[in-house]
């Protein structure tokens, strides 16, 4: 008789009420402590929605390299030789000569750097500048056949995430470190945690001399020089917008906020406008979870355990002017992880840090409206 009274109290006892204890024991034995995010990144308006959208950005889009580019995270287009260069995830920066017929395209396996190459810009004289995620920022010369380091920390701090990289007409290299807290392979917990580890930084190949320029950033991504080359626009993925550092005043303004998805890279297209990659829109639960601190603990602790619960939607490429005003936004609700957006002549080609190739869309025959 005495079981048969317990045994029902035993099993609630068992099944709710020892596993809510273990996770609250669970939850304030985890280290991880998120923050408060800025106000201004908890804004949620139409304010950056373009007056011309394409909402179905694969419709018409072709792929480039299928199979043979893993993850192309960035690309950077030489004019003279008519060549894309994209890093991948295997480690190698790849050259694609791209045809009319995306079919017909020739990937080439150029220089293995033995890390994660991301952002890629090229020098005055003909090198090929690398941010690799983990070995730091490369000079890749002489046609590849000699790699070089050039840096990989600043005021006794280590680069942890080199990011995306700019040139200047004057030689000057500027580039992002993400996180100087997180590696590549943690992005998420930099982006749950909403504090600032991030950097803005320049390197004269002259002095050999690594300045930082800005820090604490949420989490620091791309990075263009202006037409005039008086300034540099600057991507913080976390509190969704963009900024200007003048070079010479060392100051910083607003570009422009409020973006409808996480910004990636920023590429100037040489016709006074900016190409904006959003490899994720804002999502509900994204929203929710910036809002309220605990919430991203329970994500992060339940990251840590292998549960993926932020899952990226709506990827696409946001255009604006050279005063940050939006102009057309490219993207589609079955899309992710697009991280680049390069205008190339009437194309618009997008790398990505999923899928194993680069998208092209033309954009006279499938314009925003």
């Amino acid at each position: 008789m005495a079981l048969s009274f317990f045994s029902p109290r035993l099993l609630i006892f068992s099944i709710i009420i020892i596993p809510f204890l273990a996770s609250i024991a669970l939850y304030r034995l985890d280290t991880f402590d998120p923050a408060r995010l800025p106000d201004e990144a908890l804004l949620y308006s139409t304010n950056s929605i373009p007056p011309l959208i394409n909402d179905r950005f694969l419709t018409g889009a072709e792929f480039i390299g299928v199979g043979l580019l893993k993850s192309p995270e960035d690309i950077a287009y030489h004019r003279d030789s008519g060549l894309i260069y994209t890093g991948c995830a295997d480690g190698w920066v790849k050259r694609v000569k791209v045809l009319e017929s995306a079919n017909d395209s020739v990937v080439e396996d150029w220089v293995k750097t033995g890390g994660r190459p991301l952002g890629i810009a090229f020098g005055l004289h003909g090198e090929v500048i690398v941010a690799d995620a983990y070995k730091g920022l490369l000079n890749i010369s002489n046609d590849g056949k000699k790699t070089e380091l050039l840096t990989d920390e600043a005021k006794g701090v280590r680069f942890k995430l080199t990011d995306a990289v700019a040139v200047g007409d004057n030689g000057v290299l500027y580039f992002t470190d993400a996180s100087y807290k997180y590696n590549f392979h943690q992005v998420a917990f930099d982006m749950l945690e909403g504090k600032p580890h991030g950097r803005l930084l320049s390197f004269d190949p002259t002095t050999r001399t690594t300045r930082v320029l800005l820090r604490d950033l949420y989490f620091a991504n791309g990075v263009s020089m202006s037409p005039d080359q008086t300034h540099l626009v600057f991507c913080e993925t976390t509190i969704r917008r963009c900024s200007r550092y003048y070079i010479n005043e060392e100051r910083v303004e607003l570009f422009i906020q409020d973006l409808p998805g996480y910004p990636d890279n920023i590429r100037y297209d040489g016709d006074g406008h900016y190409w904006i990659a959003l490899p994720s829109g804002v999502t509900t639960l994204w929203k929710i979870s910036m809002k309220y601190p605990f919430l991203r603990k329970l994500i992060a602790m339940a990251t840590k355990y292998g549960f993926e619960i932020m899952f990226p939607e709506n990827a696409g490429v946001l255009q604006v002017n050279l005063d940050g005003k939006p102009i057309a936004l490219y993207h589609d609700h079955t899309i992710t992880h697009i991280t680049t957006g390069v205008k190339i002549g009437k194309y618009l080609y997008c790398g990505s840090l999923l899928h194993s190739r680069i998208i092209r869309l033309d954009l006279l025959k499938y314009p925003a409206h």
